[in-house]
């Protein structure tokens, strides 16, 4: 039996210091994330117009949000340019991501490298050569350069991701389907898209929130009457805080909650199955 002095032994009390100190350190890692987007929620039904000074509990900023159309169209644009991008890019993406795990060919190593490096590249790079490419073909600024550019930025992150879950898959199970009779096309739609689908999904998710979320590279490719919300909110806050952008974000935050937590019920229940 091993004494207290005795090298072997461990004090319990010891043992379990490591794994306290690394919950409190998480613990205060998730305060210090947020901490922030809580007090704006709470802020967002604050009475007065002060974001610094609790006065009541109220929710006129919310009916001043309601009734802000220009914030309304700058939402609606947002979900237009997000939507019709992540679709688009979702879909290229897929494909690609396909291409360059299945298939060899001349070039490959250059394309791969090619999709990391947009990945990395500066936003700002990324819109001036855009603008730059809109004004030397006569493209006129609006919703459709602001797609584009959206669309060409989030090819890259849905590409790696969905390769990421085919690098995963087994290919035998593709064999096999073929085997049996079935064409590409067939395989693809019946084995290869239901096993791939998280990662889509997920790729997809990412493109949206990339796109709904981006502000450089639309400052540069917007045009007069395409601003999304995020210019939206800029413009705003060039006059300071209102309230109004505290009820704009706890609205999206709270949808953007309910998607998530939507989201992975539903892969949950796919799985289970």
């Amino acid at each position: 039996m091993r004494g207290r002095n005795s090298p072997g032994f461990v004090h319990k009390g010891v043992s379990r210091l490591p794994d306290r100190a690394l919950l409190l350190m998480a613990a205060l890692i998730y305060i210090f994330l947020y901490a922030p987007i809580l007090v704006l929620m709470v802020f967002s039904f604050n009475e007065a117009r002060s974001t610094q000074v609790w006065e009541g509990f109220s929710t006129r900023w919310y009916v001043a949000l309601w009734n802000d159309q220009s914030v309304l169209d700058a939402f609606y644009n947002s979900l237009i340019v997000g939507g019709t991008s992540t679709i688009v890019a979702t879909a290229i993406g897929t494909l690609t991501a396909l291409a360059l795990t299945r298939y060899r060919f001349r070039g490959k190593s250059f394309a791969d490298s090619t999709i990391y490096a947009a990945t990395v590249m500066p936003e700002i790079v990324v819109g001036v050569s855009l603008l730059a490419f809109f004004v030397a073909v006569g493209f006129g600024l609006g919703l459709t350069t602001i797609i584009i550019a959206h669309v060409a930025f989030n090819i890259s992150f849905v590409t790696i991701v969905v390769r990421a879950r085919l690098s995963g898959m087994d290919e035998s199970i593709e064999e096999a389907a073929q085997d049996l009779g079935a064409n590409p096309v067939t395989t693809f739609l019946r084995v290869t898209l239901p096993l791939i689908l998280p990662g889509v999904m997920a790729g997809a998710l990412l493109a949206f929130t990339l796109s709904f979320d981006d502000f450089v590279i639309t400052f540069f490719v917007a045009g007069v009457g395409s601003s999304t919300l995020p210019l939206k909110i800029y413009s705003m806050i060039k006059f300071g805080v209102s309230p109004v952008i505290n009820a704009l974000s706890t609205v999206i935050l709270v949808a953007t909650m309910i998607l998530i937590l939507g989201g992975s019920r539903f892969f949950m229940g796919k799985e289970d199955r």
